[in-house]
């Protein structure tokens, strides 16, 4: 009997040590994505500003990353490339979102400065929580409190006194938005029991062939970059690209999309800060005011975020 409980206490207490390793680790892995992730914005604002083409930049970006995945995988993990036909139809569902999304936020640069573009990109909670509402989360009154602030927020931002932005950048902003938001949803719904560097691979390959697309039917125009053009499309495929992903995908396979939403004011706040340093970017007090309520907004929306997915896990929903 005795023998039999210290069993199951050594069992329970090597488990609980093996779930706070993953945690750690899909922690570090969450906080080398988030960071990867926000040199994005400056970097490919500045070039557009600078007269690069966004779709070109777009274009090779994730090409140079493709090849990089399927290189690494050929010659380390060649079984990896295999994947079954479900999880195909499933990664290409998810690929075609994140192609759309990333399309319509690079494009998006071409019209809205990069700080003005993180301060609306952190409504991301908000906007995850209005999805699990249609989904059938149940949306409180204080949900729509932090709506309401967000909106607020957005509005001092870019239609208040001082907020020059052009509406076209904004349109392609949501569109980013929900598309992104979405990608999350469904990355950890359908693709939990898939390995990591699987996922990556096919949504970025598929993220690829969308972008190709786009780019023939705005004409196939070609616009060669220059040394820093190709410098700045070396940085964006290798660490904010291949690296980025893989983490990202580590990472809600261990923490949860739920869990990572943590860090989207931490992204913002590093985006804002390369902002103004290097792109000389400025904001009026007003909408500092308004990007300061959509900060709040989404962190008091994260707590929710978090405690939805929890009972979505426990439901056993995937």
């Amino acid at each position: 009997m005795i023998r039999s409980e210290l069993a199951e206490k050594s069992l329970e207490l090597s488990w609980q040590q093996r779930l706070s390793t993953a945690s750690w680790f899909g922690w570090s892995m969450a906080l080398a994505s988030t960071f990867a992730s926000s040199i994005v914005t400056p970097l490919v604002r500045g070039a557009v500003v600078g007269g690069m083409d966004p779709i070109s930049l777009l274009l090779m970006r994730l090409l140079i990353a493709t090849l990089l995945l399927v290189g690494t995988m050929a010659v380390l993990e060649p079984a990896r490339l295999k994947i079954d036909r479900r999880g195909l139809w499933l990664v290409t569902v998810i690929g075609l979102i994140a192609g759309i999304e990333i399309c319509c936020f690079f494009w998006s640069l071409a019209f809205v400065d990069a700080s003005m573009t993180a301060m609306i990109k952190s409504t991301q909670p908000l906007v995850v929580l209005l999805m699990l509402g249609m989904g059938g989360e149940r949306l409180t009154r204080s949900h729509w409190l932090r709506l309401a602030l967000a909106m607020g927020g957005v509005y001092l931002l870019i239609g208040g006194p001082g907020g020059h932005v052009a509406p076209f950048g904004l349109w392609l902003l949501s569109i980013s938005l929900i598309l992104y938001a979405l990608q999350l949803v469904l990355t950890q719904w359908w693709l939990q029991t898939y390995n990591t560097r699987t996922v990556t691979f096919y949504v970025t390959m598929i993220m690829t062939l969308v972008i190709i697309v786009w780019w023939w039917v705005q004409g196939a125009e070609w616009h060669a970059p220059d040394v820093q053009g190709w410098v700045v499309i070396g940085i964006l495929a290798v660490v904010s690209t291949f690296l980025a992903r893989l983490a990202l995908y580590a990472a809600i396979r261990r923490v949860g999309s739920g869990q990572i939403a943590l860090l989207w004011p931490l992204q913002t706040l590093a985006i804002i800060v390369l902002s103004v340093l290097f792109l000389d970017e400025r904001m009026t007090a007003i909408q500092w005011l308004g990007g300061g309520f959509i900060l709040v907004s989404a962190l008091l929306a994260i707590e929710r975020v978090e405690a939805t997915f929890g009972r979505i896990i426990a439901r056993g929903r995937y």
